[in-house]
């Protein structure tokens, strides 16, 4: 058997370390790995696999030793600047940065809902955005049974999508100190505000699920609107989905339906308080739904509550499930 080389760029970041401890529960077909980070956190020692690792300073010549795979988790800028030089170098790249999601060119994968995409690839493959991922592999197989019309998203997002000032900034608001990451004490309250806020009233983040969804589901015409909240939670993504569907559906086959699909976990017994919790999600690469109830406001209508990782299945291990979805195929 091959035996393949992945590097993994912003390694001592949160998505970089989350990505090596996936590494670690997978067996996968690689006998060589690298660890790259700004000049600030080269030196840093790293351990996988009970081998010690230095993480090494990213720059221009760091692809010249041939790797197979690179996940890109250091920020768009950093992607833009070095993902096409790996690319150069003969390395397929998982980005997962919004870089370069929305090129034509460039495959936006989540494996369990569009993996076939991965063939359109020029050397760069996108991780979609962590609110998405868990969205759309709920939704895909409703949308191929039932057909789905409009998708209302309503987010409850943890800190740690902001990354380690986000969890940061809870600790210490908490203890009464300033926040440094967000605008306002994330303790106590939950902020309308992720990312940046555009001329539309929408914030990056929003217009991001929306277009994500569109191009995942290949359906760019799809009506998506989307809100999305920062709350005090440490770690896992909360969603409530609120789907209009062009067909009828019977509730208990709708839920059948979840149940057999790739990736989800049905917790839906609110009789016995049973429903996805963001404590119950952590470490888990599943994504969980329950609270599956019909909207009566509109003929055809369906709510969820979707809960998943967010660093794990919302960014490193998507990427490790592309890399391992490639190496099975090539």
């Amino acid at each position: 058997m091959k035996k393949y080389k992945l590097a993994i760029i912003g390694a001592t970041g949160l998505v970089g370390r989350t990505a090596i401890k996936v590494l670690e529960e997978k067996n996968l077909p690689i006998d060589k790995y690298d660890f790259f980070a700004s000049k600030n956190s080269a030196g840093t020692i790293l351990t996988l696999l009970g081998g010690k690792y230095f993480v090494k300073e990213l720059t221009q010549t760091s692809f010249d030793s041939g790797f197979d795979f690179a996940i890109f988790s250091a920020g768009g800028e950093i992607s833009k600047r070095f993902a096409p030089i790996a690319v150069s170098n003969g390395c397929i790249v998982i980005d997962n940065s919004s870089a370069f999601r929305m090129e034509d060119n460039v495959p936006l994968v989540v494996p369990e809902v569009n993996f076939e995409d991965i063939k359109k690839h020029n050397g760069i493959i996108s991780n979609p955005n962590c609110s998405t991922i868990q969205a759309v592999v709920a939704l895909k197989p409703l949308d191929m049974e039932y057909k789905i019309k409009r998708i209302v998203y309503s987010t409850y997002q943890a800190v740690s999508g902001a990354g380690q000032k986000g969890i940061q900034d809870l600790k210490d608001t908490l203890n009464n100190l300033k926040p440094k990451k967000f605008p306002y004490s994330i303790a106590n309250n939950c902020l309308p505000h992720i990312d940046v806020f555009t001329e539309s009233g929408y914030t990056k983040e929003e217009i991001k699920m929306i277009n994500e969804t569109r191009k995942i589901l290949h359906r760019p015409n799809l009506k998506v609107t989307a809100t999305t909240v920062r709350v005090p939670v440490m770690n896992s993504h909360s969603e409530s989905i609120n789907v209009e569907f062009e067909n009828d559906f019977d509730l208990e086959e709708l839920k059948d339906v979840l149940k057999n699909s790739p990736g989800i976990v049905v917790q839906d017994d609110p009789k016995n308080n049973i429903y996805p919790l963001a404590t119950h999600a952590t470490g888990s690469d599943n994504v969980f739904v329950g609270r599956i109830r019909r909207d009566e406001s509109v003929p055809f209508g369906i709510n969820l509550w979707v809960v998943a990782d967010n660093i794990r299945k919302g960014a490193a291990s998507n990427a490790i499930q592309i890399v391992e979805k490639l190496i099975n195929k090539i």
